[in-house]
């Protein structure tokens, strides 16, 4: 099949009880026993539930790999691959990860003893480097956001597994129809469903996927033993995102890349931040990963000030710290969505106040090459 048509059929998108093609929602807590001594699939929803499994089966198949497990939100399910290691264990985490991710690294994982260092994960000998005796996980963005630096996943995840070291992938921006990390030797895969998944800013979710055995038993432990689930309607919103996964990400990055293009011989523009745009710094290593550049880029001003005035003077995306929305969304991640970091932090990686993300939506090229126009004109 192609990409598209797995999106719509993945293979279990009948109801196999009522034969309905869009999943019920069970709305359900608990399911009935026919008595004390049966006990069937389905016995209380933070365990297990119906339209949840079909989602989780779902992402599973579409990245390749054949655990799945849906979380509240993107950060449970971080969080939940965090919770695969115990007090004293050293991970490595992408120094230009995104900022949920490194707050949750830096300020809450050390209560527990954990000791986290942030690397350039860019380059394979930093990450060498970097490993000792208690390394236990390597946790990787690629491309980052918003800066889009490309790691090989291939190479990283080959040294990780000589060291005995879990792999872990980010892969939000480029979703498993431009990129399937596991693929490459990646460990685990995590998502924020809320974004080009679900994509309709109506629904907080995350996914965890993984092809080991052990470790999914694990993670379905920590899923059951923490309950940060995700909810039966949540997931058929999910899971109608996933539908139209395909045709949505063609055009959106069709247009990402027609902007960063046009972007890129602005006067007012100082850089430009796209996987596939030509010169950008593993352009080709990202090509050779990924299926193409996706809906998000970003775009350097000449100072903070003009930033700020040309994010408020847009007229058609709207400002907000999420993305992969089917409306485009602005931001200034210095002080939005990396406003976590440490501000020395921030400037070292370059994620200064005249840096502006933009997610691209479904609305029509012209009209948001038109609004930038005028924004940075004026």
């Amino acid at each position: 099949m192609g990409s598209g048509t797995k999106f719509i059929h993945p293979g279990n998108e009948i109801d196999e009880a009522t034969g309905a093609v869009s999943t019920p929602i069970y709305q359900s807590v608990i399911f009935a026993q026919k008595d004390l001594d049966t006990v069937g699939r389905w016995e209380y929803t933070r365990t297990g539930n119906p339209t949840r499994a079909v989602l989780e089966e779902t992402v599973a198949k579409l990245e390749g790999g054949k655990y799945g497990f849906a979380f509240a939100s993107g950060m449970a399910a971080i969080n939940a691959v965090f919770c695969l290691f115990s007090s004293g264990d050293h991970l490595l985490v992408s120094r230009d990860v995104y900022g949920g991710t490194f707050r949750l690294a830096h300020r809450l994982l050390p209560r527990f003893g954990f000791r986290v260092d942030f690397i350039d994960t860019t380059e394979i000998d930093c990450i060498k480097k970097a490993i000792r005796p208690e390394t236990r996980a390597l946790f990787l963005e690629t491309p980052s956001n918003p800066l889009m630096k490309i790691t090989d996943l291939r190479k990283a995840s080959a040294l990780a597994r000589e060291h005995g070291i879990i792999t872990i992938a980010d892969n939000t921006l480029m979703t498993p129809y431009l990129q399937r990390p596991l693929e490459m030797g990646v460990d685990l895969v995590v998502h924020s469903a809320t974004k080009y998944l679900g994509c309709h800013s109506d629904c907080l979710a995350g996914i965890v996927v993984t092809d080991d055995r052990r470790l999914a038993k694990e993670v379905g432990f920590i899923q059951n033993c923490t309950g940060g689930v995700l909810g039966p309607h949540d997931s058929w919103l999910i899971l109608r995102g996933i539908r139209t996964l395909k045709v949505r990400i063609d055009q959106q990055q069709r247009t990402a890349a027609l902007l960063a293009d046009w972007l890129s011989h602005q006067p007012w523009v100082v850089d430009v931040y796209y996987p596939t745009l030509t010169g950008h710094p593993g352009r080709e290593l990202h090509l050779s990963q990924a299926e193409g550049g996706g809906g998000v880029l970003s775009f350097r001003l000449q100072n903070e000030v003009k930033a700020r005035k040309l994010i408020n003077r847009l007229r058609i995306p709207v400002i907000g710290s999420s993305l992969g929305a089917v409306e485009s969304i602005v931001s200034l991640p210095a002080t939005m969505s990396h406003g976590a970091l440490p501000e020395q932090m921030r400037r070292d990686l370059g994620l200064t106040p005249d840096l502006v993300r933009l997610s691209v939506g479904l609305e029509d090229f012209q009209d948001l090459q038109g609004d930038l126009a005028q924004a940075l004109e004026n």
